[in-house]
């Protein structure tokens, strides 16, 4: 058994690139991800699994095709499965996103230069 912590900002200082988030920890069947984001992302959905947004640093906002919520540090949202979403974040963003092991971050969005590697741990 490993009884280290996690700590959130020595693994937001392991990288650098945005969209692209990276395991730090899985919890039965779900994974904790973190993520840096600046900019628009792409319209998409996860039709099979809600998506937790938890805001750890900066400012994010989701956008939907019928309103938007807006995030700052230490708040959180539940993006429910099936509802198209695109977040946007003005300044850089630092996320930590909780969603089932091997959900892809464009969901159903195809070709999508954005689409990252499910699997990356760091």
């Amino acid at each position: 058994m490993n009884y280290n912590s996690i700590n959130l900002q020595q693994k937001l200082s392991l990288f650098s690139e945005h969209w692209s988030p990276k395991i730090i920890a899985q919890l039965n069947d779900y994974h904790l991800k973190l993520v840096k984001v600046h900019g628009e992302f792409v319209w998409h959905d996860h039709p099979e699994t809600d998506e937790v947004f938890l805001v750890i640093k900066g400012q994010l906002k989701i956008l939907f095709r019928d309103g938007e919520v807006n995030l700052s540090e230490g708040e959180m949202f539940v993006v429910p499965k099936g509802m198209e979403h695109k977040p946007v974040a003005e300044n850089e963003c630092h996320i930590m996103l909780i969603e089932p092991a091997g959900t892809v971050n464009t969901g159903d969005a195809e070709n999508s230069n954005l689409t990252a590697p499910n699997d990356v741990w760091i």
